[in-house]
């Protein structure tokens, strides 16, 4: 195990950021942690690396407690949305102070993502793009080589070919050198090929915690003629209800069974999987005090 989170608190003010979170990460995993902005994923992950301390409850990683603890934290890294760097860094200041702080540090692989993201290594941190800043928050992430991983939206400005790489460059070293990655992004149906294990966080709480394909199939569309499909979901939940003309399409929050199918296939209905963005979209949306409904 790599990592045991227990009745994890943070507070600020009259706000529960995270509330009474509890979770386990396992060596050789790739984890996404997913939830809307503003749900507690940061505090979360800032909390699991010591750079915020909790209100209540505890984080054991590798078997220790993060805080003051080099030995823990010599086998982190943790990419942050908002990375700061030195403004008069070049790129190749960070990679040199990246070695000496990962004892895995690898520094040909490290030099192979600069040229894979057309990195000049002599180019000022300030004089980055916010584009170019991501790859190299990726590029030390990826070549650190930490047995736990975190990227916090690393991706952001890059365009969708670099993404594409990141995401092709991360399956291919985890396979070559397995560790446990934890993913905390938005782009949900981009990172999905990925992902071995979902959480969940909504308002500062865990709300599912469960494996890739479980959550890949745990919810259907079913389309065809209004009235078809109106006798199909008749005493079933629906989350998602659209109607154009005479056609209706409904989204169902469970794993269509064999007895399903059968009955779709007699209605001439189409049934497919839901993406999984949009059941996290569903799983995470307003109560009805907050002006829309849950599933």
């Amino acid at each position: 195990m790599i990592a045991k989170v227990e009745g994890l608190t943070k507070t600020f003010g009259g706000v529960r950021a995270v509330d009474g979170v509890s979770f386990t990460l396992e060596d050789r995993k790739i984890y996404g942690l997913l939830g809307r902005n503003g749900a507690g994923k940061t505090t979360l992950m800032q909390l699991m690396t010591a750079q915020q301390f909790p209100t209540s409850g505890t984080v054991e990683v590798f078997g220790a407690s993060p805080y003051e603890n080099r030995r823990v934290l010599r086998q982190i890294c943790f990419v942050k949305e908002s990375q700061a760097y030195v403004r008069n860094a070049r790129i190749r200041d960070v990679l040199e102070f990246s070695s000496l702080v990962f004892p895995r540090w690898d520094r040909r692989y490290a030099e192979e993502l600069l040229d894979a993201f057309r990195l000049p290594k002599e180019r000022k941190m300030k004089q980055l793009s916010r584009g170019m800043t991501s790859a190299v928050g990726i590029v030390v992430g990826l070549a650190s080589r930490a047995p736990l991983t975190i990227f916090d939206e690393p991706y952001l400005g890059l365009d969708a070919a670099s993404r594409g790489l990141f995401y092709d460059l991360l399956l291919k070293d985890y396979l070559e050198h397995p560790r446990t990655f934890v993913l905390s992004t938005h782009l949900i149906d981009e990172v999905n090929r990925l992902l071995e294990h979902i959480l969940v966080i909504d308002r500062g709480r865990l709300i599912l915690d469960d494996n890739a394909d479980s959550v890949r199939g745990r919810a259907f569309s079913v389309s065809g003629p209004a009235d078809r499909v109106a006798s199909f979901v008749s005493g079933r939940t629906i989350v998602r209800d659209e109607r154009l003309g005479s056609l209706r399409t409904a989204v169902i929050p469970e794993t269509p069974d064999e007895r399903a199918r059968t009955r779709a296939a007699e209605l001439g209905l189409e049934l497919k999987p839901v993406p999984m963005q949009e059941l996290i979209v569903h799983l995470t949306q307003p109560s009805p005090a907050e002006g829309g409904k849950r599933p």
